[in-house]
């Protein structure tokens, strides 16, 4: 049976994402990779702090959940197969031939494109390897996805008894609470040193324990029954978070490695997972196409997001304004770009791995 509340609360995130990216492109949070701030205190800002540690978190739970779904009808080969035409190729062959431009843009923003040397052919192939190098974006969702992906038929066919799996099966209510100590201990090892994103050990525990936790039904259903309590729970640590760490970079390696950071981060996570299965069950018209195309969307947004942010900021326009158009401009960017890719069949293939 279909779940209705996990497609629904997964392209939920995707739009939150998109609304992220929206804020983050102007953040005065000092985090890099914006195209500029409006002034020095940017009240707005707090919806970056409220999400930030958790949101990602919850996307590769729900990726760990989806796998237990997809090998129950799926073999070891045709699970890797599938997940390389949609995670693999766009992430490293779609760089190439499509996603290069991001990585060029994002370089001439920054005016390094001044510092490469040389002249005619030989410059251009430097400045393209760098573009394609760069051009990752939020694709560096879909390379961990796959690597984990691999490492986890890897587990199951080391625990051929699937006595792990039994083990989780069994575990109490209080279960589900626990393992935020594994999702604490997954994010002090295995970060990238200058591509933040890159948090390996966290997002694999994720994974790991949306595979083997969270999409048992005992789980789920223990969730759902306290979703009143961790919603509240996690909107008092949301505030607590942002309160706490105000002014600085919500980003940084040594906030991200706290305890509460990581406590807050699992508590929305299992909060949201319990709300959903109450209140997001069902499909809708809006719900069908948005499920539908978030892939799409996830996929194909930043580009023009960040071009319409970049293009609005140069503008006199108040801030004000500036947020709703970018948003209005950047979804707009993103549909058509989406539609005009998957209607080329070898670009959809190698760019959104359709």
């Amino acid at each position: 049976m279909r779940k209705h509340w996990l497609d629904n609360l997964r392209a939920g995130i995707v739009a939150l994402v998109f609304v992220y990216h929206v804020l983050y492109l102007f953040n005065a949070s000092g985090v890099l990779g914006g195209v500029g701030q409006f002034s020095a205190v940017q009240y707005q800002d707090a919806l970056l702090y409220f999400v930030y540690p958790w949101f990602m978190v919850l996307l590769y739970a729900l990726a760990g959940m989806a796998a237990r779904y997809s090998l129950e009808k799926r073999s070891h080969r045709e699970f890797i197969a599938s997940r390389t035409k949609k995670l693999l190729v766009p992430s490293t062959l779609g760089l190439f031939v499509f996603w290069w431009i991001l990585g060029y843009f994002n370089m001439w923003l920054g005016g390094g494109t001044a510092f490469i040397p040389g002249e005619g052919p030989g410059r251009a192939a430097i400045i393209y390897l760098i573009s394609v190098l760069s051009g990752t974006g939020p694709l560096w969702f879909a390379q961990l996805l796959w690597i984990y992906s691999l490492l986890l038929v890897l587990l199951r066919k080391a625990d051929r008894g699937d006595r792990l799996d039994t083990l989780c099966g069994r575990a109490g209510p209080g279960a589900s609470l626990v393992a935020g100590l594994f999702l604490w201990g997954g994010a002090q090892i295995l970060n990238a040193p200058v591509i933040t994103v890159y948090r390996f050990g966290i997002y694999f525990v994720a994974f790991l324990l949306g595979y083997y936790l969270l999409s048992h039904e005992r789980v789920q259903k223990t969730l759902e029954q306290w979703r009143c309590l961790l919603l509240v729970a996690a909107l008092v640590m949301g505030v607590g978070f942002v309160a706490l760490y105000w002014g600085q970079n919500y980003a940084d390696y040594a906030i991200l490695k706290n305890f509460y950071t990581n406590a807050y981060a699992w508590i929305a996570t299992l909060a949201a997972i319990g709300c959903a299965q109450a209140k997001l069950d069902r499909e809708t018209k809006t719900s069908r196409w948005l499920v539908s195309k978030s892939w799409g969307i996830y996929v194909c947004h930043y580009l023009p997001l960040l071009a319409a942010a970049w293009a609005l900021y140069k503008t006199s326009l108040p801030a004000l304004a500036v947020y709703p158009l970018t948003a209005l401009l950047g979804g707009a960017g993103t549909l058509a770009l989406y539609e005009l890719l998957r209607r080329i069949p070898v670009i959809k293939y190698l760019v959104l791995g359709e």
